[in-house]
């Protein structure tokens, strides 16, 4: 079943599935029986392509853990991120690839053991920007261009988001105050309820400039980051909000992005997702597995096509830094009905 496992996410599922996976089942088994390694491993995570292309793509990257491992690499594609929540609990995978929220779930329900953090662009978290084609208003300076070099493309930033002629950052919050200038009526694109940059971490930034959001804001239903860029884009509300830089996603429709739409406003940081291992796999196998998957970016170009292009991911670190998927938790639990 490898080439049903995810690419990148996979790897990574593994890597952290081997470091929390056990064999046997705890209490009828001897010590040395339980951390001897399992014969296989599954882990359980969301695609991000298409199935063939996917299954054909997955193949040097599940047979390399295989292989290093000496174990069968298994994994299932979950239909979303609870679902691969919920295989973990029920140990039908042991391993899964998932976004920060759902590894807090797990973290949380499962006592699942954070292993991995994913990269991009060599960071492990992003803001949320507040986007506007109004920056006579939500700018208090001039906007300036800087370059998103992920894509190499100049893009629109003020309030000290970003400086002129630079690589741009990301990093936030930033500019957060020009968030109180959203007056009543206001048409503020969001995306939907479970969206950590086109709506949770948004929607906290606002009741925190004091803004009601249920009834002091015009909300226009978006789908995805790209129908968030275009809301303002063409008019169909003034402020919308997306991950940093989602510009980036609709410049053939909008080749003149940059003038329309600015850059105005960057939340706290939003941690990525990564892979977390359940609590029951052996030591030395999750060790293991982590190694190899945080060095698996640069063990061959295949490794780094496989990785970037099926899920966008740079790499993985060890460095987890749990305390920002707390914080997610605590986003979360704002929304938990």
């Amino acid at each position: 079943m490898r080439t049903s496992v995810l690419a990148v996410g996979a790897l990574a599922t593994l890597a952290l599935g081997l470091v929390g996976c056990s064999a046997g089942t705890p209490g009828d088994t001897s010590a040395e029986e339980a951390t001897a390694w399992p014969d296989s491993i599954t882990l359980s995570l969301v695609p991000s392509v298409e199935g063939e292309d996917l299954a054909e793509a997955l193949d040097p990257l599940t047979s390399y853990l295989s292989e290093q491992l000496g174990i069968e690499v298994e994994g299932v594609v979950a239909n979303d991120y609870a679902a691969t929540v919920e295989a973990l609990g029920a140990d039908q995978a042991q391993v899964i690839i998932s976004d920060a929220g759902s590894l807090y779930q797990a973290m949380q329900q499962y006592d699942a053991e954070l292993v991995l953090r994913d990269v991009r662009f060599g960071a492990t978290s992003y803001a949320a920007v507040g986007f506007t084609n109004n920056p006579d208003k939500y700018c208090a300076d001039t906007p300036v261009m800087a370059t998103y070099a992920a894509s190499d493309i100049e893009l629109s930033y003020c309030n000290g988001t970003e400086q002129a002629g630079t690589d741009a950052r990301g990093a936030g919050p930033a500019g957060i105050d020009s968030l109180k200038k959203i007056d009543a009526g206001t048409k503020v694109a969001l995306q939907a309820a479970t969206s950590p940059a086109g709506y949770q971490y948004p929607m906290v930034a606002m009741r925190e400039a004091g803004i009601d959001t249920d009834t002091g804001i015009s909300q226009v239903p978006v789908e995805g980051n790209n129908n968030a860029v275009l809301a303002v884009a063409h008019g169909d509300a003034e402020v919308s909000f997306g991950y940093w830089d989602a510009r980036t996603t609709v410049t053939a429709e909008v080749p003149d992005v940059a003038e329309k739409v600015v850059a105005f406003a960057y939340t706290e940081m939003i941690p990525n997702g990564g892979v977390a291992v359940a609590p029951t796999l052996p030591d030395d196998l999750v060790a293991k597995l982590t190694e190899l998957m945080a060095g698996y970016a640069d063990s061959s170009d295949e490794a780094k096509t496989v990785m970037f292009d099926l899920v966008g991911l740079s790499g993985w670190t060890s460095e987890t830094a749990s305390e920002e998927i707390e914080r997610y938790g605590e986003i979360l639990g704002e929304f938990a009905n």
